[in-house]
């Protein structure tokens, strides 16, 4: 009797936010044993690693205003090589279902009948926050979270901007580096004040990530300086901080 595992051609998986000890156990074996891995261009070479000695690794290179593999291109590749015979992985920085075009891919493997499985990985939000000492929702403080984009297909993302302006509201933004100041105008012309606390978390998890506290105020000038990858926190300060402030309230 085949087993889910041995009847899947394609595994779409999430390598996590870029520490390697993030991953999985179902991705990591899964890598372990993939004939092909076609990967983002985010996914930390540090995770990579990990790819068994067989494995052929195909980077798909799509990254935020430069040059990038059209989508329609990376799904007709997987389902290629799903047709060839090949034992597929297809690994996504974060978890494939949060902003990573998950349904386009699963739609080309069912139009083409090819057996998939799909295996989620920490998105960069989770990360974001535990790297701050917070939580992402808390009791008295926020009854939504809402993850993000900063651009979609039209370009600059129009979001529900009053429930956004509200104190104790909680966002994540990806891909929102080049939309913090248009982010910035519309919460403050629904009511948000320039003192709401957000964050800008480069690297979140790596060896080289960087925190940098901001206000609603300072947040496109903070969110300037990140050179690498990207989540803004709406709401949120580093913990540290925050004790600090209320110690000197106090």
């Amino acid at each position: 009797m085949e087993t889910l595992e041995t009847q899947t051609q394609v595994t779409l998986a999430g390598a996590g936010p870029g520490d390697p000890d993030l991953l999985t156990v179902a991705v990591l074996r899964e890598m372990m044993c993939a004939d092909v891995i076609l990967h983002d261009t985010l996914v930390s070479a540090e995770v990579l690693a990990l790819a068994g000695p067989q494995a052929q690794l195909i980077e798909t290179g799509k990254t935020g205003f430069g040059p990038s593999m059209k989508q329609g291109d990376i799904s007709s590749l997987i389902v290629r090589l799903a047709q060839e015979g090949q034992r597929v992985l297809r690994l996504k920085s974060g978890d494939p279902g949060v902003f990573g075009r998950l349904g386009e891919e699963l739609d080309a493997l069912d139009a083409a009948g090819i057996a998939y499985r799909v295996l989620p990985g920490i998105t960069a939000a989770s990360a974001a926050a535990a790297s701050l000492g917070q939580s992402l929702t808390e009791r008295g403080r926020n009854r939504e979270l809402r993850l993000l984009t900063g651009h979609d297909a039209d370009g600059l993302a129009e979001q529900d901007w009053a429930a956004l302006a509200r104190p104790g509201a909680v966002a994540a933004i990806y891909m929102g580096k080049r939309a913090a100041r248009y982010v910035q105008g519309r919460l403050m012309m629904h009511g948000a004040s320039p003192a709401t606390p957000a964050c800008v978390v480069e690297n979140a998890s790596r060896a080289d990530q960087v925190i940098r506290p901001a206000t609603l105020a300072t947040l496109p000038t903070v969110t300037a300086e990140a050179k690498g990858p990207a989540v803004i926190l709406l709401g949120l300060a580093p913990r540290d901080a925050r004790t600090a402030l209320k110690e000197a309230v106090l």
